[in-house]
């Protein structure tokens, strides 16, 4: 007589409420669960579809009271259509040499990441983030992670996109580029490119994480067409969705 191992539980919890780096005045808090074993793969792929994000081995996704203003947002790739100025920024960025790295960190990538951090988020908990701290970001990962190198003819590293491979697509995990470049818009390329190759992979999404409609921070996610967003429990097309009361909006269970 065969017996099959027993199933190991797996355990949601919620974090202890912080102030929200997104709406003024608000806190957060947000479910989480670990990432482990051979399931780490079939979890994170439904955790995904479900609005969940992943920071190191940890998938997680916001449960705060009274506030539905972080939505689930991506991109449907084999539609996707590039407006006029996205046109300019692909065309602008044909010349980066584009390579998708294991992950592992190196002290180039760090020093563009610390730069990256003091331009844009001074302010945040990142810019303190020491080698050990990148490297851990970078490479303590469960599940198949690359990490997109954007280089010069020259070589010089200008921008960088860890990046999860996901059952229907692909995953933006954290972006980071030169900030001097402000003419090649390499964030924006970095999404235009990460759409192209999900086609390539016959991959139908691009993940993005979350959209908050009256964050600065987090617009520029709406300007990709076409998206979708999760709201309900159901991805609806971005402008259909917005017409829906707050209280359709999906919350993790």
């Amino acid at each position: 007589m065969s017996f099959k191992p027993a199933r190991r539980p797996h355990f949601f919890y919620t974090t202890a409420p912080l102030p929200c780096p997104y709406v003024p005045g608000r806190t957060e808090r947000k479910v989480v669960t670990e990432l482990a074993g051979v399931s780490a793969e079939t979890l994170h792929d439904r955790l995904s579809r479900g609005g969940f994000r992943r920071s190191h081995n940890i998938a997680y996704a916001p449960v705060c009271a009274g506030c539905n203003a972080c939505v689930p947002i991506r991109i449907r790739a084999h539609e996707f259509e590039p407006d006029r100025t996205q046109r300019r920024i692909e065309k602008r960025n044909a010349d980066l040499l584009v390579q998708e790295m294991p992950p592992r960190a190196t002290a180039e990538q760090y020093a563009l990441f610390q730069a990256y951090q003091q331009a844009r988020h001074g302010d945040g908990d990142m810019s303190t983030m020491s080698f050990y701290d990148y490297r851990a970001m970078v490479e303590d990962t469960p599940i198949e992670t690359s990490l997109v190198e954007f280089r010069l003819p020259s070589g010089q590293l200008v921008g960088a996109c860890l990046t999860d491979r996901l059952g229907d697509g692909l995953s933006a995990v954290y972006s980071f580029f030169e900030t001097e470049m402000n003419a090649r818009s390499l964030g924006t390329y970095a999404i235009i490119w990460l759409a192209r190759r999900a086609v390539s992979l016959r991959l139908e999404h691009v993940y993005l994480g979350y959209w908050v409609e009256d964050s600065r921070k987090m617009s520029y996610k709406a300007k990709f067409h076409p998206s979708e967003v999760l709201r309900g429990g159901v991805w609806r097309p971005l402008g259909d969705a917005a017409t829906l009361p707050a209280c359709m909006i999906s919350q993790p269970a």
